[in-house]
């Protein structure tokens, strides 16, 4: 008979988040899938879980997950965690879902702490809709195109950052949007230093280079949406002038809708005032 796979949530930060229905299945379960095995070692250590962890990380995940697959196929019942957090979300471990899946193996998720749904919660940003961007390229034209979007995103965007490099994203994001175009800094969710703190991204931004301390730690930016001709990016705005150029108003508000896929009442106000 084939086993359970159970992708489990632990703590982001604050031990006691783990939930009674993750502390029993953490314990009952004849493996665990962790992301960093010493890292997660100290979690069991401390919510008293003997478990035998098993290493399975972006490195190993393509040759680790069919032999997985094969204990869970044969009657094994295993977890899966990350080093935080809900799995899965920006960590590797999808393979192995869909590999579970591929053969018959059932997947059950056992929810609990997430920071991009804490960072959401506390950010003061509509959160109706919202798109998570996850790790932004590095640099390069990638990187640019990503920025690109970020500014003509009409939801509220969720970023994942690396702290030696949210200051070059926020400096190179400020001159892309409006300027009351608003940004919350979600630092450290449920640990000693947490930090939340919401303001235009230029003010954001002068905060963050003025503190070091808000270059440290975990970080999740949440970004408001664009309003009106803000949605638009750098191609479409330059498309909006030229049009104006040549177009009776009327007209180039049907082409940039046509074009850019939005309402033409939203984009009157933006070309009146170009």
């Amino acid at each position: 008979m084939s086993g359970t796979l159970y992708v489990v949530s632990t703590p982001i930060g604050h031990l006691d988040d783990i939930t009674r229905r993750a502390l029993a299945v953490l314990g009952e379960v004849d493996w665990i899938a962790a992301e960093d095995t010493r890292h997660s070692q100290a979690l069991m250590n401390h919510i008293g879980v003997g478990t035998r962890l098993i290493s399975y990380h972006d490195h190993n995940e393509a040759q680790r997950t069919p032999e997985l697959v094969k204990r869970l196929a044969e009657g094994d019942q295993g977890a899966l965690i990350s080093d935080a957090g809900t799995p899965l979300v920006s960590d590797p471990g999808y393979r192995l879902v869909r590999a579970c899946q591929d053969a018959g193996v059932t997947v059950v998720p056992v929810p609990g702490a997430s920071a991009l749904l804490a960072a959401l919660a506390v950010s003061g940003q509509p959160s109706d809709r919202f798109l998570f961007e996850g790790f932004l390229p590095a640099k390069g034209a990638a990187r640019e195109r990503a920025l690109e979007r970020l500014a003509g995103s009409d939801v509220t965007t969720l970023i994942y950052e690396a702290p030696h490099r949210v200051l070059s994203l926020l400096e190179a994001l400020a001159p892309k949007v409006a300027p009351d175009r608003e940004l919350t800094v979600c630092r450290e969710l449920t640990k000693r230093f947490e930090t939340v703190r919401r303001g235009p991204v230029a003010e954001i931004l002068e905060w963050v280079s003025g503190d070091k301390d808000q270059r440290r730690g975990e970080l999740v930016l949440v970004l408001g949406p664009a309003a009106r001709g803000d949605e638009l990016g750098e191609r479409d705005r330059a498309l909006a002038r030229a049009l104006l150029e040549e177009l009776p108003l009327s007209r180039a508000a049907r082409i940039l809708a046509a074009h850019t896929g939005l309402k033409r009442q939203q984009l009157y106000a933006y070309l009146e005032n170009l």
